[in-house]
């Protein structure tokens, strides 16, 4: 899997609406992550830069109705599920 610079995912992103680093046109995409070497699928956020990912604490709720959290620290490498859109008009290099 090759990434361009422009098909790499932002360094902090969340699944939450309320969160400031909420981009839902990003997240339709699909992102998985890889924290410490293995697949996480339960990650509501997560960022590069401070090397963190925030899980799901089972099934407890917070006194919102939102899931409880917990921030775990490691190696974070998020990366696209689909490819990016074609935006400039797929062009043939052989005709």
């Amino acid at each position: 899997m090759t990434d361009t610079p422009n098909d790499t995912p932002p360094d902090r992103l969340s699944n939450d609406p309320r969160s400031p680093h909420h981009h839902p046109e990003l997240l339709a995409r699909g992102i998985g992550i890889r924290f410490n070497g293995q697949e996480r699928t339960n990650v509501e956020e997560y960022c590069v830069s401070e090397g963190w990912v925030r899980v799901a604490a089972g099934r407890a709720l917070d006194r919102r109705g939102q899931p409880m959290t917990m921030k775990v620290k490691g190696t974070v490498e998020p990366y696209y599920l689909t490819p990016a859109p074609d935006t400039e008009g797929h062009v043939d290099a052989g005709e």
